[in-house]
């Protein structure tokens, strides 16, 4: 289609110029001299020339800018319909918003600056590879649901699909409004997916979080922001293997998850399950890297930051995220 666009706009813009040139020999039948033509005329010589080829590449460049509006994807369209799925009193706590986030960020968090393999472009988790690497079990779920959308709208890739979910689902429950662009583009097939076991092991310590982290181009601010968005959901045995919530307001998105950890108080939880931390009550919990981020002297000195100010948390959230949902994509 581009490609047939692009000849007519070339055929039109050629079409123009003979037009314009043509003019010259009746100039001259009308009994003007040529020299007195040219005179009069400046514009009919090379500026004329100039002045065709300068309106022709506009017109293609108008031609294409319209080509492209009419074929992009809706994305005010799209983010409607995503907000309409996300309220669910048959899904666990009411909301398929966390899953969706986490979809988003296992989508992205598989990015390396070394060799710019991964990130938000490709949408891998389509295929076997991906889809059954043991940290992104259950988000199958995230992927079926949004499939009615993708049907719908079988102009927007999935990749563009599944990061404008997850930032969706975070304004919607409450969180900060997260710049997001589209144009990302899906992988043809499993061979071009980056290497599996990228994603962090939550029973590993801080070393293991920088070294995860660090290797997408992350500091050590960035990290604990976007640890604040275990404020949502929970965790599952049958899925990661941990169990439980980390805050009571699993739907809400705000610093809860930092007021949690600074200000309850954690023993090892008993149990056959991987080591997780719980609350007096049982029914909190916290993972081994949530509670890297208060003993270790500089994830804690951010940690405390957010613990003490939402608006701070809120904002230096939104640009951690932005960035994580553009890894890997040049827009």
């Amino acid at each position: 289609e581009e490609h047939r666009l692009c000849v007519l706009i070339t055929l039109t813009m050629l079409s123009s110029l003979r037009s314009r040139l043509a003019s010259i020999p009746k100039i001259l039948k009308n009994g003007v001299s040529k020299a007195n033509a040219l005179k009069s005329k400046p514009k009919l010589t090379l500026n004329d020339l100039a002045s065709s080829l300068g309106a022709g590449a506009a017109t293609a460049l108008a031609g294409y800018s319209i080509y492209t509006y009419l074929t992009a994807p809706n994305y005010a369209k799209i983010r409607g319909e995503i907000e309409d799925v996300l309220d669910n009193l048959d899904y666990e706590d009411g909301s398929m918003g966390p899953v969706l986030v986490r979809l988003a960020w296992h989508n992205a968090g598989t990015y390396s600056m070394f060799d710019g393999t991964g990130g938000s472009e490709g949408a891998g988790m389509r295929f076997g590879p991906e889809a059954g690497d043991d940290a992104n079990a259950g988000l199958h779920v995230a992927r079926d649901l949004l499939e009615k959308i993708k049907e719908k709208h079988p102009e927007i890739s999935y990749s563009d699909l599944w990061s404008l979910a997850g930032t969706v689902a975070i304004e919607a429950l409450g969180g900060p409004t997260c710049a997001w662009i589209g144009g990302r583009k899906d992988y043809a097939d499993a061979s071009e997916g980056p290497p599996q076991g990228r994603l962090p092991d939550a029973t590993r310590n801080a070393d293991h979080l920088r070294a995860v982290f660090y290797r997408m181009g992350f500091s050590d601010q960035e990290i604990v922001a976007l640890s604040g968005a275990h404020v949502l959901g929970r965790c599952h045995s049958d899925r990661s293997g941990f169990e439980g919530p980390w805050v009571n307001s699993m739907t809400t998105f705000s610093n809860e998850y930092f007021r949690e950890l600074f200000e309850n108080q954690w023993t090892v939880k008993n149990w056959k399950g991987p080591l997780q931390y719980e609350d007096k009550s049982g029914a909190l919990m916290m993972l081994p890297t949530d509670m890297e981020l208060k003993n270790d002297p500089e994830f804690r000195v951010y940690a405390e930051k957010y613990w003490k100010d939402q608006d701070l948390f809120f904002k230096d959230f939104a640009k951690a995220w932005t960035k994580l949902m553009h890894l890997g994509f040049t827009c």
